[in-house]
């Protein structure tokens, strides 16, 4: 394959990576956001020590959407509950939030960048819901947002497609877009070269790249360092891989793989050791499993995965036949 000019090697130094902490929001989707006041504050500190760039605090969701009493406040990511950690986060780190097209009341909840201690909104968005993505955007960056875009279940769609959703999205005022595995289906070479048809389109405009991986095929850090090394800038990890399902690349893997001396493993092994290793045995469950590879390998979305681990089933080869009779 010809390189590129932005290309990079394993023991490339890339100051212009951007390491961005998502264990809240992925994370809370696995214990419906109900995270200790201890858990999120210890993070925080454990982020910022680790020399991670921003932290993800979770979702702006509208509470007339979903009901209150059943998920944690980091599903709704109130301004004052994230000052109640941060006070005026008076440090390098940064903190985001995200806000999903048709379940965030945009216009009310996220208030200007000057009242908020929020520092860029991340906006996800279906590559059929682009138009709505790119006035959520434009309401973001006119409050002084920085912004960035997750086009979701990019797996599942077309190269046509594909194109008019970047050319659209990179004449909008957005930062970064991301490049998203969902369904933790694609493989390192699929990502490499969605990576560099995502930086052709971004870098004509003078935007950057991300990558959000899944761990359905235990390929979210391999992916994620495929994305680096073409030049993909802006890097998704949770702690343990925490998140929905299968969960996501790393934080661990990923700090300790990156050349930049800012990054540093040891905060997030402590981390672990104090509060992952608990919430595991407090019977938390995500991770790597059968069920979801099965859904990974279909480019499937791995919500019944999650029932079937809910059922607490093992007959994988019924799932996948099950699987198979959706394909």
């Amino acid at each position: 394959m010809e390189k590129k000019a932005n290309e990079r090697t394993l023991m490339s130094y890339t100051p212009d990576i951007k390491v961005v902490d998502c264990t809240l929001r992925d994370g809370g989707l696995v214990n419906d956001f109900f995270f200790t006041d201890e858990f999120v504050r210890e993070l925080y500190k454990a982020n910022i020590d680790a020399g991670v760039d921003y932290m993800e605090f979770g979702y702006k969701a509208s509470k007339e959407m979903f009901d209150v009493n059943k998920f944690g406040k980091w599903k709704f990511c109130d301004d004052k509950d994230i000052r109640a950690v941060v006070g005026d986060n008076k440090t390098d780190m940064k903190i985001s939030v995200m806000a999903d097209v048709g379940r965030c009341d945009f216009r009310k909840d996220i208030l200007n960048r000057k009242d908020s201690p929020v520092d860029l909104v991340r906006v996800a968005t279906y590559i059929n819901t682009i138009p709505a993505a790119i006035e959520m955007i434009e309401d973001c960056t006119k409050k002084g947002y920085e912004t960035t875009v997750n086009i979701m279940a990019i797996s599942k769609s077309n190269d046509v497609d594909i194109d008019a959703a970047l050319e659209l999205l990179c004449k909008s005022s957005v930062g970064t877009v991301y490049l998203v595995d969902s369904y933790g289906s694609l493989y390192p070479e699929q990502v490499r070269r969605l990576a560099d048809k995502y930086l052709e389109v971004a870098d004509k405009y003078g935007k950057k790249v991300g990558v959000h991986a899944h761990n359905n095929q235990q390929l979210a850090f391999a992916n994620t360092t495929e994305a680096i090394i073409r030049g993909v800038s802006y890097l998704d990890a949770t702690v343990s891989g925490m998140g929905r399902g299968c969960g996501n690349c790393p934080s661990e893997l990923l700090l300790g793989f990156l050349k930049n001396p800012k990054y540093k493993i040891n905060p997030i092994l402590k981390f672990i050791e104090k509060h992952i290793i608990p919430l595991k045995k407090s019977g938390v469950v995500w991770g790597y499993d059968v069920p979801y590879l099965l859904t990974g390998l279909l480019n499937q979305h791995p919500k019944s995965a999650i029932q079937f681990m809910k059922e607490e089933r093992e007959d994988y080869h019924n799932f996948y036949l099950e699987l198979l009779d959706n394909f």
